[in-house]
């Protein structure tokens, strides 16, 4: 059999699987008590539910997810009446955010995955890897307090669970002929069935972006997902490289599975309402009160080793804050009685963030084929077709996007020292505090750590491998600015009228203004792009900003009026950092002070990273399980941790 025979069978059986795949839908349906109880069955929830099912046969565990098994279209999905799938596109959260004072009061809008796959079923399936100096960075922030432990988050202590999480196709030759491809295999020895490949077909003004932006002198990277990655890349999606349909955490981490693990259980629509410590935060792994979505019924979930939340930046600090773990203050107002203060819980949330801006042409090229096509009811019905045939062909191959720019700070502009200088003398002269939400900043734990990655970042904008900045194009005249490492810091917070529904968002984009400075580096750099050879072959000229736009400040505010403050990548609302400033979990994913409670989800990032999101939360939930030993506790090891807090 060959290897895409092979990958074909696999990739079939899980997803005929999904849509009858064996779930639980009542309390009658589980067992008394489980070794292992996961709040969230989504990209990081299923990665750590399948590794310890396969490590340790005789723990049993159960996944709790609020959404339901859907085999159904996510964002960049074909279109329902080409894709073939359920009546509707896959579930997710809508969350609408805070105005923000500092950009024209408007408001963010954001989504997450409500189905089982959690995000990675419905997002853009852009599938890159951040920056090896991201996790140089993170781990400067977990030093000086834990530089003696032994489970590390620098490049050296994660890259192995990002080569693990995916299973890596090489284009095909003549692929390679039409597009030029490129990619190093040895960042990708994984044999997981989380799929990562590139699509047959790109629209015909591909490669105008990849000719202008080289005309601007950008090197063109080979690979981009082995640490570093300023320049030019490939960006590989996550599909499946024979059929093009989504490889998402639902396939690859429980139908492809479940029928071979008695262990493994999984109860759909049902909502992990608190965590609770009826003998206190050192008794123990909390009980878990469950509620049924159907009847609004509760009921209690025993878990005899631990108890992970992973239900996401949004979700998991929701579940603390309903079960008394959070913000002190907070809690207070919200007349939840107090377990444990925690200030971090629902704290520290950014995203990536950025402006747009468009052109035309008065001569553009010969480009073929075009999205305009698809007008054409014989390209259309061909495209149809080739999306149903073995392997698939055409337009509906593609997803968001395969070619991406990340640069540093300094790449962009001969200013960047002024804006490191900026970034430093707000943690010298104490002014950081005043960027902070007003809870924030009478906390001298969350000041500390605040002012800790205002130090880290620094360094990070000063160097030039590290990047700030990315921007992706697959066809059109349009392009986005997108900030990767913002300094403003917004909250997540419990709906006090309406606990058990989606939370407060606030945003606070802005706040700290000298994310106003990088975003104007980084667009005006961008700008440049219509300076080049490239461009002015094809008679290219700027729509927005037109030409009233002359100043700088006249730049800041166009940028204003066209920022997107969400580019789906929540993150950090549960940060592993030391509790001393302002930490959720440690580096053993503990929650602080709470005994046989672990976080594994994208919100215990500290910083966003310079990449989407969806590889790290994989290589997160890798990394629970190491070496066929846990890195949680097990019910015959002792209850407590090694690792100093």
């Amino acid at each position: 059999m060959t290897l895409s025979a092979a990958l074909l069978v696999s990739f079939a059986a899980s997803t005929a699987a999904l849509s009858h795949v064996a779930v639980k839908r009542q309390i009658s349906e589980l067992d008394d008590i489980y070794d292992f109880v996961i709040a969230g069955g989504g990209t990081a929830g299923l990665t750590v539910a399948d590794r310890l099912t396969e490590a340790f046969p005789e723990k049993t565990v159960l996944v709790i997810e609020y959404g339901e098994i859907e085999y159904a279209p996510g964002t960049f999905d074909p279109p329902l009446l080409v894709w073939g799938g359920a009546g509707a596109a896959a579930s997710r959260w809508t969350f609408d955010s805070l105005p923000n004072p500092e950009v024209l009061n408007q408001k963010a809008l954001v989504f997450a995955g409500q189905v089982v796959g959690g995000s990675s079923a419905v997002n853009g399936m852009f599938f890159d890897r951040p920056s090896r100096w991201d996790f140089e960075a993170w781990n400067q922030l977990l030093s000086p307090e834990y530089d003696d432990c032994s489970e590390k988050w620098d490049w050296d202590g994660i890259f192995p669970f990002f080569k693990k999480a995916v299973t890596f196709t090489e284009p095909t030759a003549e692929m390679v002929a039409d597009h030029g491809y490129t990619w190093d295999l040895d960042v990708y020895p994984g044999t997981t069935p989380i799929y990562s490949s590139y699509p047959p077909f790109l629209w015909g003004d591909h490669n105008v972006a990849r000719d202008t932006w080289i005309d601007m002198g950008i090197p063109v990277l080979e690979e981009c997902a082995g640490g570093d990655k300023t320049g030019l890349c490939w960006i590989p999606i996550s599909e499946h490289p024979v059929t093009a349909r989504r490889s998402h955490s639902g396939l690859g981490h429980y139908a492809a599975v479940n029928e071979t693990r008695s262990n493994y259980h999984f109860l759909v629509k049902h909502q992990v309402t608190r965590v609770l410590y009826p003998e206190g935060l050192e008794s123990g792994p909390p009980v878990v009160e469950v509620r049924n979505r159907n009847d609004d019924s509760l009921f209690n979930v025993t878990a005899e080793a631990e108890v992970i939340l992973s239900a996401g930046s949004f979700h998991t600090p929701t579940i603390l804050q309903r079960s008394g773990i959070g913000p002190a203050s907070f809690l207070s107002e919200a007349d939840i009685p107090l377990v444990l203060d925690l200030p971090g819980v629902g704290s520290n949330f950014h995203d990536h963030w950025g402006p747009a801006f468009s052109w035309n042409y008065t001569s553009p090229g010969d480009w073929s084929p075009m999205p305009s096509d698809m007008q054409d009811p014989d390209f259309a019905a061909d495209a149809t077709a080739g999306f149903d045939e073995t392997p698939a062909r055409g337009p509906y191959t593609l997803a968001m996007s395969n070619s991406a720019l990340f640069l540093s700070l300094s790449n962009v502009t001969d200013d960047y020292l002024d804006i490191v200088d900026k970034i430093r003398d707000m943690v010298d002269d104490d002014s950081a505090a005043s960027y902070l939400p007003e809870e924030y900043r009478s906390n001298p734990e969350m000041v500390a750590g605040y002012k800790h990655q205002l130090s880290v970042l620094a360094d990070f904008y000063e160097n030039p491998q590290a990047p700030s900045l990315e921007t992706a194009f697959a066809t059109g005249t349009s392009m986005r600015s997108i900030m990767l490492h913002g300094l403003s810091r917004g909250t997540v917070r419990l709906n006090l009228t309406h606990p058990l529904e989606k939370p407060i968002v606030d945003y606070r984009a802005g706040s700290n203004p000298v994310d106003f400075d990088i975003h104007l580096a980084h667009l005006k750099y961008l700008l440049g792009m219509f300076d080049t050879q490239t461009m002015q072959d094809f008679g290219a000229y700027l729509l927005t900003p037109d030409s009233s736009v002359v100043t700088d400040e006249d730049l800041l505010q166009y940028a204003k009026e066209t920022m997107v403050f969400s580019f789906m990548h929540p993150c950090c609302t549960s940060t592993m950092m030391p509790k001393a400033k302002g930490g959720v979990v440690g580096p053993d994913l503990k929650v602080h002070g709470a005994s046989g409670l672990r976080i594994a989800d994208i919100s215990v990032l500290p910083f966003t990273p310079s990449s989407h999101t969806s590889q790290e939360a994989y290589a997160i939930g890798e990394k629970v399980r190491a070496d066929r030993r846990l890195l949680i506790l097990s019910p015959n090891m002792p209850r407590h941790s090694h690792f100093r807090t």
